[in-house]
């Protein structure tokens, strides 16, 4: 110990009953003591360090470790008086659970609304599946040659660009010319300003 810390521990008041030759044994004792404690920290440091490069050499991680110990502690938790006393008590009750009137009668219902559940849905999927099939069946022309669908707007202003591309496109060759028209001015017909294509 250093003299300042000695001096401090000189004007502590001495306990009662103790002599002061009583009082400096008892203070090199706790030295020697302190000493020791130092000297113990180097060897077990030291003894650490050493352990581990035995790991390493052999191969052992502490993650390889540390699985041992949890599954050392697991085990002795396992064989605890306590573990097995709480794991025979929910046995016992998990027992006279499913022995009761009333589980067996709720399993019993469950078990009957998801059958039934199964067969409605099962019904449902069928059905959606014709609804399908015979919505397939149908062509695209069909359709569209339906009266509803020819007197729609969209449908009518989609057959007068249609026809307006097909007269500008085929139209030289309507008139006797196998020549498409040069410019677009130079024709009869022209695309409507508000074409959205």
């Amino acid at each position: 110990m250093d003299s300042a810390s000695q001096g401090v521990v000189h004007r502590t008041p001495a306990v009662e009953g103790l002599t002061e030759v009583e009082e400096e044994e008892l203070r090199a004792e706790l030295a020697k003591v302190e000493e020791e404690i130092v000297t113990l920290r180097q060897v077990l440091a030291a003894k650490e360090r050493h352990c581990g490069e035995l790991k390493r050499r052999l191969g052992l991680s502490t993650l390889g470790e540390l699985k041992q110990n949890l599954s050392r502690s697991w085990h002795d938790v396992q064989g605890s008086t306590a573990y097995v006393k709480t794991s025979e008590k929910l046995g016992e009750w998990n027992e006279k659970v499913t022995q009761s009137d009333l589980y067996k009668k709720t399993q019993e219902t469950l078990s009957q609304a998801g059958q039934k559940t199964s067969a409605a849905l099962s019904t449902m999927g069928s059905a959606i599946s014709r609804k399908l099939g015979d919505m397939s069946s149908y062509s695209i022309r069909h359709s569209i040659s339906m009266p509803v669908m020819r007197n729609s707007a969209t449908f009518k202003s989609f057959e007068d660009r249609v026809g307006t591309i097909k007269s500008k496109v085929v139209g030289g060759r309507e008139n006797g010319s196998d020549t498409l028209p040069s410019s677009p001015g130079s024709g009869d017909q022209t695309l409507p300003d508000h074409a959205p294509f």
